[in-house]
């Protein structure tokens, strides 16, 4: 039988240990040492779902390559708000991190970040004067000088020798190329994010510990979490949701008003993972290309260098799979159990308005191995199938709520649902979550710590340089962090 222990009282309680709750909780301690911070997992260790480097491209995304963040609209131009504001959020990224190991809280910066140049990569006439154009929109902006693009097949087998050895000869093609691109390990950064964190003076990690309910007691939330069937309850200040394709749950059971309306579609994926040192020794960077009809932004494909534990990999997809899991390690019911009144009328309207993402995945889900393969020979014409073996990757769940007109839709990218007292908040969505991290949680203590926020520009100015100026309107000062990060990263510049 379930055991009860006394309560407790902290200032702040963060669910789910993943890179949000890692950044969050460490912005929180270094502005307010005193805080009493308590931290749950249902896992055994830190970073096990979205975050692993398994579970995720790992790219650093900052624009530099993801076709998706730059749409064409209807007159033919490409707009690049989106890439803009991604890029000067990854930026933030670069910045605190960089704090982190100047100050020896990260030890060495090779162990989750490294230097991999970002490409797009297109054929076919319309796509090659698509990639053209977003290259002249690019330029516009000083955060994209550095990006080279080529349609000579010489030039871009100089980056990338794999996508073009045994292409058609006299085939449109085109590339970009820029050499700021990163590589990420998230799964290492948390964890050794988390490593620092357990040592600090109030604050407790708890592992294979489950959240089981979140409510609202006069000015404070009780948070109820399960641990080898003896339950506790914890009374907190603040909560934090970060739990990835769990938070929905959570924050439904929260009841707080602003949950009301959203749902959650989930997308599986899969990797091909390169099992041959020759031809990953021939591949030095990440491509992207276009996405198929239908098919959801991080299922763009990409043929990806990655550095995962110290070894140089190679992966290609990630292949779209539907699961009803919201999680890698979650129930067949998650999709089910989400839908409630207040959201099953925009779940509805989505599933009719989305016909051609539903018929991706199916596609997708019965794409035999071969099939796979032949995917990853547009990229590689090359490619022997004996080469690659199939990896499962990371579950995701994209955001489903109601525009202003109260019609459902499928929205992209991530969302930050807050109480109207800032009590409590939580991230839905996806990509690219991980890399703008920083940005998410400094507008979020923006939002939920508005004294304390205002109380710690100095800090904040000494953690992220640019806090509270628009990098994309200072080229003087971008350059300058750039070259400074780099440096403290053991990046390329």
């Amino acid at each position: 039988m379930a055991t009860t222990t006394n309560n407790n009282e902290v200032d702040i309680v963060l669910v789910g240990a993943g890179i949000m709750s890692a950044t969050l909780g460490l912005l929180l301690k270094e502005l307010q040492p005193e805080l009493k911070i308590e931290i749950y997992e249902r896992l055994n260790t830190a970073a096990i779902e979205s975050s692993d480097a398994w579970n995720n491209a790992g790219t650093g995304h900052a624009a530099y390559c993801e076709l998706n963040y730059t749409p064409q609209k209807q007159d033919g131009s490409v707009d690049i708000v989106k890439a803009i504001s991604i890029c000067e959020s990854f930026d933030n990224s670069r910045q605190f991190w960089s704090y982190l190991v100047e100050k020896g809280i990260l030890k060495n910066p090779k162990n989750f970040i490294n230097t991999v140049p970002h490409m797009s990569f297109v054929w076919g006439d319309k796509n090659v004067d698509f990639l053209e154009k977003r290259y002249e929109a690019l330029q516009t902006s000083h955060f994209f000088k550095a990006m080279e693009f080529s349609k000579d097949a010489a030039q871009i087998k100089k980056w990338a020798p794999l996508v073009i050895d045994g292409r058609k000869e006299g085939e449109a093609i085109a590339a970009t190329h820029m050499n700021l691109g990163t590589d990420v390990n998230f799964g290492a950064l948390t964890r050794e994010m988390f490593a620092y964190l357990q040592g600090l003076n109030g604050v407790g990690i708890h592992y294979n510990t489950d959240v089981k309910d979140l409510k609202r007691v006069g000015d404070t939330w009780t948070v109820k979490v399960n641990k080898s069937g003896a339950s506790d309850v914890v009374k907190a200040k603040f909560v934090f949701v970060g739990a990835g394709g769990g938070s929905l749950h959570l924050l439904q059971k929260s009841d707080i008003p602003e949950i009301k309306g959203f749902g959650g579609f989930p997308v599986g994926g899969q990797w091909l993972r390169c099992t041959n040192p020759e031809i990953i020794k021939q591949h030095h960077a990440k491509v992207y290309g276009m996405a198929a009809v239908g098919a959801p932004p991080m299922s763009v494909p990409h043929l990806d260098t990655r550095t995962i534990d110290g070894k140089p990999a190679l992966l290609f997809g990630p292949y779209a799979g539907f699961s009803t899991k919201f999680l890698k390690n979650g129930s067949y019911a998650d999709l089910f159990t989400s839908i409630k009144g207040h959201n099953i009328g925009a779940m509805m309207q989505v599933g009719m308005d989305n016909m051609d993402l539903t018929k991706y995945l199916i596609t997708e889900v019965i794409k035999s191995q071969d099939a796979k393969v032949e995917s990853l020979k547009e990229y590689f014409p090359n490619a022997n199938g004996k080469d690659w073996t199939l990896e499962i990757a990371g579950q995701r769940v994209q955001v489903i709520k109601k525009d202003k007109n109260g019609k459902g839709i499928l929205q992209f990218g991530t969302e930050v649902v807050a109480s109207a007292d800032g009590s409590i908040a939580g991230l839905l969505g996806a990509s690219p979550g991980a890399s703008t991290t920083v940005t998410i949680m400094l507008d979020l203590i923006k939002r939920c710590f508005p004294a304390l926020e205002k109380a710690s520009q100095d800090k904040l100015k000494q953690m992220i340089p640019s806090y509270g100026i628009k990098l994309r309107d200072n080229e003087t000062l971008y350059n300058e962090l750039v070259a400074k990060t780099s440096k403290t990263l053991q990046l390329d510049f």
